[in-house]
């Protein structure tokens, strides 16, 4: 006879562990840009020094900002399933077809103004 207790709980110990790696994952990459910030910036562009909590407080600022940490909006199943479509798009098109899309390609890109201006 199979005991199911003994296997709920190993399945629930291993959850307790990854909710405990994500804070210390969290704490420690908050060290690591304290570290890099107060090595690099202070000397290449005259910032000032930054504590654990600072870093800690760039961190999620850059979260709410860029939206990193992990999900990549870009790799959506939509964004592979229209990735697939313009791959058999092209695969479909003639040789003039091909060069016409690359001269219209190249000729809104020089027409593009630079970071610059």
């Amino acid at each position: 006879m199979f005991d199911h207790s003994n296997s709920t709980h190993k399945h629930y110990k291993r959850r307790y562990w990854f909710f405990l790696l994500i804070p210390v994952f969290l704490f420690s990459a908050a060290w690591i840009v304290m570290l890099l910030w107060n090595a690099i910036l202070p000397e290449v562009v005259h910032a000032g020094l930054i504590t654990y909590w600072q870093a800690l407080g760039l961190l999620v600022l850059s979260r709410i900002l860029f939206g990193g940490f992990g999900h990549h909006r870009g790799h959506s199943p939509h964004t592979f399933h229209k990735a697939r479509e313009l791959r058999q798009k092209w695969a479909q098109m003639s040789d003039e077809e091909k060069q016409k899309f690359k001269e219209e390609f190249k000729n809104r890109c020089e027409h593009r103004p630079s970071a610059g201006e």
